[in-house]
């Protein structure tokens, strides 16, 4: 068949396109986000509790830490523990909030940074040392504007440890609210949650989420910390996990007392410039996790395009009935996976929010190729 035959013959190559776009996103479901959806833990033949050393680097965070600390603080755990906040050359009032905790709460301990890392931007050295003041081999990192959604999320994630585990990825949630904008923030981080669970259940983590994220101090210091991406302002959550995890030692914690909750963003210019800085880091990630997460963004931008080209020009009956395999394999995991991660509500939009991913590629995907901003707020 030459160049002229198969241009006669475009709208059956875009439905075959169309036809193979789909079934890789049907695979992304089937083989990795299933696992979050239908996922059980698996009891525990004996029980451990560990020291555990919370870590919170803050700048300029008066008034978060004033309401949000507390939440640390207050944790019900019977095992030794400590809650160290990093003030990172703060200008506000944050040194006298400390103060005045310390009086109260003899856990806690505070770092106060006085001078700037010129040649590490970002939130890496403060809490580099933050872990290196750490007392105790686990320590869990949380940021000043998340507080823990239970009394038990100490006790929670610490719980998921065994001789084999040196990390824990847990679940940041943001704090449902009315409007657009509340659902689409939540909407991306369950959908952002439900890859690197899935991926981490299927022995490829990728990354965590630094609102709720544990490791030991012994993988931290074996990786020499930050070294490796020290001059990138971001990353200390996602490019650490990146670099460490592996399938023996990584474990997922979903249990919604180990959740965090963060007061998410109310402008469309603060998520933007958030999204931006998180996927800025992505083009340093493993060469497998780009491509993996490559393609399946790929697939998912080219979808909905070629599903139109495909019921007009060719046959929309078979473009129907492609579009339905997969929107009901999407309906059938997206439930289980949405209320595992307390986000059920989100569920009879999914549809609107499968279709406003295609406008989410457009938007962040000049992130890809940006040099990331030298501030971590």
């Amino acid at each position: 068949m030459n160049f002229n035959e198969l241009l006669a013959h475009w709208h059956s190559i875009v439905f075959i396109i169309f036809c193979i776009v789909a079934f890789i996103q049907i695979f992304y479901y089937l083989f990795f986000y299933t696992r979050l959806a239908f996922y059980k833990a698996k009891p525990k033949a004996t029980s451990q509790t560990h020291p555990v050393s919370v870590i919170i680097c803050a700048r300029d965070e008066a008034a978060n830490l004033a309401k949000n600390l507390p939440g640390s603080l207050l944790q019900q755990y019977r095992t030794t523990h400590e809650v160290i906040v990093v003030d990172d050359n703060s200008f506000d009032d944050s040194k006298y909030l400390l103060e005045e905790f310390k009086k109260e709460f003899k856990q806690l301990t505070f770092v106060e940074l006085k001078q700037e890392a010129k040649l590490i931007p970002g939130k890496k050295f403060p809490l580099s040392i933050g872990i290196k003041t750490a007392k105790y081999e686990i320590v869990l990192l949380t940021d000043a504007d998340c507080v823990p959604a239970s009394e038990f999320w100490i006790d929670k994630m610490q719980e998921t440890y065994d001789d084999d585990t040196e990390i824990v990825l847990g679940y940041g949630a943001y704090i449902k609210k009315h409007g657009l904008l509340n659902k689409l923030v939540r909407w991306e981080t369950f959908h952002t949650a439900l890859q690197y669970f899935s991926y981490a259940l299927a022995g490829k983590p990728y990354m965590g989420v630094g609102r709720n994220l544990s490791y030991k101090k012994t993988v931290f210091f074996r990786h020499k910390g930050f070294s490796a991406h020290n001059n990138i302002p971001s990353g200390d959550d996602d490019l650490f996990i990146n670099m460490a995890a592996t399938k023996k030692n990584t474990k997922i914690n979903i249990d919604k007392d180990a959740f965090t909750l963060s007061e998410p963003v109310t402008t469309w210019g603060q998520w933007t410039r958030q999204k931006t800085r998180h996927y800025s880091t992505g083009k340093y990630y493993k060469p497998l996790h780009k491509f993996l997460l490559g393609l399946y963004s790929l697939s998912h931008f080219l979808f909905f395009p070629l599903l139109m080209v495909s019921a007009i020009f060719y046959c929309w009956q078979w473009a129907l009935i492609v579009f339905g395999i997969r929107f009901v394999i999407q309906a059938v995991i997206y439930l289980p996976a949405m209320k595992k991660l307390n986000e059920k509500d989100l569920y009879p939009l999914f549809l609107f929010f499968d279709l406003w991913m295609f406008f989410y590629y457009l938007i962040f995907a000049v992130a890809l190729i940006k040099k990331p901003t030298n501030t971590w707020k």
